[in-house]
């Protein structure tokens, strides 16, 4: 008996997205990288069996599940529900979520507008996000400093002296810029050094077409290029917009990535985990195919453990994840943060080790292009950096745990001197 328990929506959601998954976007993935564009092309070149498959998603009822129902433009779902959709996108990581308008960064800068954006931002950049008309980018990591802490910023938000703000400053692994249809980035910067640390920085809606927008070069994440969207090395330059593209107010900044990033590591946590499913049932094919030293390789005792450690780590980790998800709907992300930081740590590094046993059972082939467990290893070693590294998520959930230990025992001690008097 599952112990995931669905509304009869969200359950019927569940069976046509498994059978869209299943039929459709996992047999066109190499279709998909045959018709990826090449040379000067690279960038330009949206294969054509992406279109059709979110036309499919529509028709389907699979078009924008991300939203949640506090939402008045999303579908309805809870974070919950929603998680365990997202984990069967994830086995087919390049194409599914795409396909169903599901995929990072548009969910997390759709989230942004839909939550805090005013009622012009929506019109001019939610509406055709959500309709799948344009693509997005969220611009916050830089060269020059360590990222990690958002603090750190140095990209400027100047007031300018003919009204509205001038941004300069040098981004990169700026996830989607490199997309032919990417419209806008949503800029972390600082707009005022003498505010209070976690109040001089600002987020502001900069159109990609703006003058003094530059994509300098494309990065490679172990040798990747994840085309066409990409992850790009961005320069503003003296980029002027106006006033009303600011997002909630000067020196909200924090308030805004952390209203975008809390829900979208349980996204990619989810996804994370259909990859290690995926990864899990090509190892078990593998091994029952194929001999070595007289037996079959599901007959040797290492083997037999690789499988059963994997299903452990998987079902632990899933267990993890959807309880974050369960708290964010019912106290908020805010008061969640320590399961999901310990989410978005445990996640990653469990599916790593599942994506490591499957390619050592795969032998030479696992590190190849004939199968997706190369591609999933790299993506998902990233996502131990990605949205904040292990170790600063390690560090928020030891400081989380002392807080509410030392908030545990000042209550028991109140309570037991109430009970002397």
């Amino acid at each position: 008996m599952s112990v995931i328990q669905l509304s009869p929506r969200a359950e019927k959601l569940h069976k046509v997205l498994t059978a869209f998954v299943e039929d459709e976007c996992i047999p066109a993935e190499a279709e998909y990288r045959r018709d990826l564009g090449e040379g000067a092309q690279r960038w330009k070149t949206v294969p054509q069996v992406m279109e059709r498959l979110k036309e499919r998603a529509r028709a389907l009822g699979l078009w924008n599940l991300f939203l949640t129902k506090e939402y008045a433009e999303g579908a309805g779902l809870s974070n919950y529900e929603y998680a365990v959709l997202c984990e069967i996108m994830g086995r087919s990581p390049a194409i599914a979520p795409e396909a169903c308008n599901c995929s990072a960064p548009d969910t997390g800068n759709m989230e942004v507008f839909a939550k805090y954006g005013s009622p012009e931002q929506k019109k001019r950049w939610l509406q055709p996000l959500l309709e799948g008309k344009i693509r997005s980018a969220f611009a916050m990591t830089e060269p020059d400093v360590a990222s990690s802490d958002a603090t750190n910023i140095c990209t400027r938000i100047e007031r300018s002296s003919r009204g509205g703000y001038v941004v300069n400053g040098r981004k990169w692994w700026i996830s989607g810029a490199g997309h032919p249809k990417c419209a806008v980035f949503i800029t972390m910067g600082k707009s005022d050094l003498s505010a209070k640390k976690h109040s001089q920085q600002s987020i502001i809606v900069v159109p990609a077409d703006a003058p003094g927008v530059k994509v300098v070069r494309p990065l490679t994440v172990f040798g990747y290029d994840d085309a066409p969207h990409g992850h790009c090395e961005v320069v503003f330059e003296n980029v002027w917009v106006p006033e009303e593209n600011l997002i909630l107010g000067e020196g909200r900044g924090f308030e805004v990535i952390q209203g975008r990033l809390g829900p979208g590591r349980i996204h990619h946590c989810m996804r994370s985990l259909g990859m290690g499913e995926r990864a899990m049932e090509l190892m078990v094919q593998r091994v029952q195919s194929r001999s070595t030293f007289g037996r079959k390789i599901s007959e040797h005792g290492v083997v037999l453990d690789f499988i059963a450690k994997s299903r452990m780590d998987l079902e632990s980790a899933r267990m993890l994840v959807l309880r974050a998800a369960d708290m964010i709907d019912k106290v908020g992300a805010k008061n969640a943060l320590k399961e999901i930081a310990m989410a978005k740590v445990m996640v990653p590094n469990i599916v790593l080790a599942v994506l490591d046993r499957a390619i050592q059972m795969f032998g030479a082939g696992g590190v190849g292009q004939d199968t997706p467990l190369a591609d999933f290893w790299a993506g998902m070693r990233t996502l131990r950096i990605a949205d904040g590294p292990d170790e600063v998520h390690t560090r928020q959930i030891a400081q989380l745990e002392i807080r509410q230990q030392n908030a545990r025992l000042e209550a028991r001690k109140q309570t037991q001197s109430s009970a002397r008097l």
